[in-house]
């Protein structure tokens, strides 16, 4: 959650975006996830460019979707996951930016500079990224927590205790895994066991909801299907939390910066992509969600709790298991949303 263009061969001068506070003004609107921006990050860039900034939430990659889809909604910057990303390309939502001719894009780590759901970069810069997977209170179960048997076939001290986030792909994905299946598929015998295993898990679940860190803290949940950095931010409230990678396959994430097409500020739309690819901007994006933000030389500003946190670098032994979501096809799809509505009710 000053731009200098790198104009191959065209001589233009770059001054147009130095570092100079008095070259931006106006407005920025963010549409961000809740509870996902440090607001010294925002404070940080509005200072440095004197652009007011406004950040709005939202809960879900398709109500981020649905509300862009509908027009009227004022934003500048959206922040959606990898395999949304593709989605909101194909359908023209998102600028060209070309971040990857900015000047802090030599900052970008590697593994994220071509990446499958934004070849190049020409669209969005890295945010954050992370995993999906178990986060356990070990005051209350003592055994194994690399294992989504915690959330789909739950021990007795967990039960009636677990939370699970309302997300389709993740969960849908973690029970096809769990189940020895490969995301995408569509197997309707392997998809019948995955809705009744879900089905009957959730008579032990306590809710399927947003926000944990609190939950944890005052121990009303044993467990919880949830992300990294809300384990991190878990343990740190209560210092019993774990965070398990499970063996059978996990959800990796990683949500991007983009600009919308109809965008009003689409210069300091652009300032900001170039800003947090800055390694001290960076840090402060991971400092306050305790994500990984995929930008080199950020490392050495992070806060302590997240230097070697076993939520931020995964063990060794885990690496294999985590995947990015790839699309499925619409009927696959449908097959899947068919459970996860009968799953809902």
């Amino acid at each position: 959650m000053t731009m200098k263009l790198k104009w191959a061969g065209l001589g233009l001068a770059m001054t147009a975006f130095a570092a100079s506070p008095a070259l931006a003004e106006g407005e920025l609107n963010i549409y961000n996830w809740g509870n996902y921006t440090n607001p010294d990050l925002i404070k940080k860039f509005e200072e440095t460019y004197k652009v007011k900034v406004t950040v709005t939430d939202y809960d879900s990659n398709d109500t981020a979707l649905a509300k862009v889809r509908a027009g009227g909604h004022g934003f500048d910057i959206v922040v959606p996951s990898a395999n949304f990303v593709p989605v909101w390309v194909k359908e023209g939502l998102l600028l060209e930016t070309r971040p990857d001719q900015m000047e802090n894009f030599k900052n970008v780590d590697d593994r994220w500079v071509n990446v499958e759901w934004d070849k190049g970069r020409h669209y969005t810069v890295p945010w954050q990224w992370g995993s999906t997977g178990v986060i356990v209170d070990t005051s209350l179960y003592k055994g194994d927590i690399n294992t989504s048997g915690i959330i789909f076939n739950p021990p007795d001290e967990l039960k009636g205790k677990i939370n699970v986030a309302p997300e389709m792909n993740d969960v849908m994905a973690a029970v096809i895994w769990y189940l020895g299946g490969e995301w995408c598929t569509a197997d309707k015998g392997l998809l019948k066991k995955a809705r009744d295993t879900l089905i009957e898990a959730k008579k032990s679940w306590i809710s399927m909801d947003y926000g944990v860190i609190d939950k944890f803290a005052s121990r009303d949940f044993g467990a919880a299907y949830y992300w990294n950095g809300a384990a991190l931010r878990s343990r740190m409230k209560n210092k019993d939390v774990r965070f398990g990678y499970p063996k059978e396959g996990y959800p990796l994430f990683m949500d991007s910066v983009a600009v919308l097409k109809d965008a009003k500020n689409v210069e300091n739309a652009k300032l900001f992509q170039n800003f947090i690819m800055d390694p001290q901007n960076a840090a402060l994006i991971s400092a306050f969600a305790k994500y990984a933000n995929g930008i080199k030389g950020s490392e050495q500003f992070l806060p302590e709790e997240m230097k070697g946190a076993p939520e931020v670098e995964i063990p060794a032994e885990f690496v294999d298991k985590g995947h990015f979501f790839k699309l499925c096809e619409p009927e696959v799809t449908a097959l899947y949303s068919k459970i996860w509505t009968e799953l809902l009710k």
